[in-house]
């Protein structure tokens, strides 16, 4: 018996769709074909024991597993929850009459417990652009998507949830992500009172010079170069400088969140990212490191791309590799950036703004400013 089941790869911030197919016929083995990488390949063991902790056998037929297209690179662990429902449903141990009307994506654990996967937003996307009726994915994945309250979008935890939703026999409303406790923790969490993730400017004492400068910046998103003694404040300024940002559009937020969540690394909270973005990495970090890199056509974002939407810092701006220095040019200017391989193109976009700080021997002649100096510049 023949499946097919509905999943999907990112390709930069974009998701585009793979078709699982799973065939049960007579003969022996499991073969997996469809340019899967390691990842994917060690997924059959997986899945196998997860179908076993479930209560399901394995049959002993020949399994195929066609992960379509064909000549594209599929990458990820997200790949297990699909393989499993398509060897329950070709070997008609369960009936889903649901299971083509949902994108589904998850990596399975060894009990049937379902673990996050990378590039929930962009596959949500994909699915209203399909007309799928919704997504199912794990929960911690889901809660990155609850701003799209026009899809059906399940998050779950074990293999059992999924079968009850496919299954179409019972209202499965409590697994919709709005409708879980993991929601609404998140949510609680989100709204309490705490620290705030930024620096005030009113805990710096003076610098008026360079805080009216930043002040100027900010308003017009103009990059910053702040020179000084060692200890005069320029970090702490740069860091103070995400909490009076004016707020993020809802175009802005949707872009960077989508970078997040293809990166694998959620911004914190419940939906998309409502603060601008504030990165800092160490000036000994590689070209690919602050651009983006990979192999094939799996191209990560990198640190210009993360900061997209919010602030770019760089200590000891003078002290970093030429080479790296260099490689912003581009991206300042283009407001994105392009990572170009042998078979693949991805772009990223990289509106972010730029502060520097480093020091200086020349602060004798700007005492007013209290050694430093706030240029602003804009390409």
């Amino acid at each position: 018996m023949l499946v097919y089941i509905h999943g999907a790869k990112c390709i930069g911030i974009e998701a585009v769709a793979v078709t699982i197919e799973v065939n049960i016929t007579l003969g022996v083995g499991i073969h997996l074909v469809g340019l899967a990488d390691a990842a994917v390949k060690e997924s059959l063991l997986r899945t196998v024991t997860a179908l076993q902790a479930g209560g399901f056998h394995i049959p002993g037929k020949k399994i195929v597993i066609n992960l379509a297209p064909a000549d594209m690179h599929k990458q990820g662990s997200g790949y297990d929850l699909p393989i499993a429902l398509g060897i329950i449903a070709a070997s008609g141990q369960q009936a889903m009459p649901l299971l083509e009307k949902y994108l589904i994506m998850g990596e399975l654990g060894l009990d049937g417990s379902i673990r996050p996967v990378s590039g929930a937003l962009p596959m949500v996307e994909l699915a209203l652009r399909q007309g799928f009726r919704g997504c199912i994915l794990p929960e911690q994945s889901a809660l990155e998507a609850v701003d799209y309250s026009k899809a059906e979008i399940f998050g779950v935890q074990r293999l059992e949830d999924v079968l009850r939703i496919l299954a179409g026999e019972e209202d499965p409303s409590g697994l919709l992500i709005w409708n879980t406790d993991t929601y609404r923790r998140a949510v609680e969490a989100a709204s309490a009172p705490g620290r705030k993730p930024y620096m005030d400017f009113a805990d710096i004492i003076g610098q008026e010079g360079a805080k009216r400068g930043i002040e100027i910046a900010s308003a017009g998103g103009h990059n910053v170069l702040l020179l000084g003694a060692p200890g005069s404040g320029k970090s702490s300024m740069a860091k103070a400088l995400a909490g009076i940002l004016p707020p993020m559009s809802l175009e802005e937020s949707a872009v960077t969140s989508k970078v997040y969540s293809v990166a694998g690394r959620p911004g914190g909270g419940v939906g998309m990212l409502r603060t601008r973005p504030f990165r800092a990495p160490h000036i000994s970090a590689s070209k690919a490191a602050m651009l983006g890199g990979g192999s094939g056509d799996n191209i990560l974002p990198g640190e210009v791309s993360l900061a997209s939407g919010g602030v770019l810092f760089l200590d000891e701006f003078c002290e970093a590799p030429k080479s790296t220095l260099e490689a912003l040019r581009g991206p300042m200017e283009d407001r994105k950036v392009s990572i170009s391989r042998l078979k693949a193109k991805i772009e990223y976009p990289a509106s972010f703004m730029l502060v520097a700080a480093s020091k200086t021997c020349i602060k004798d002649k700007y005492k007013n400013n209290g050694g430093n100096i706030a240029f602003i510049t804009k390409y």
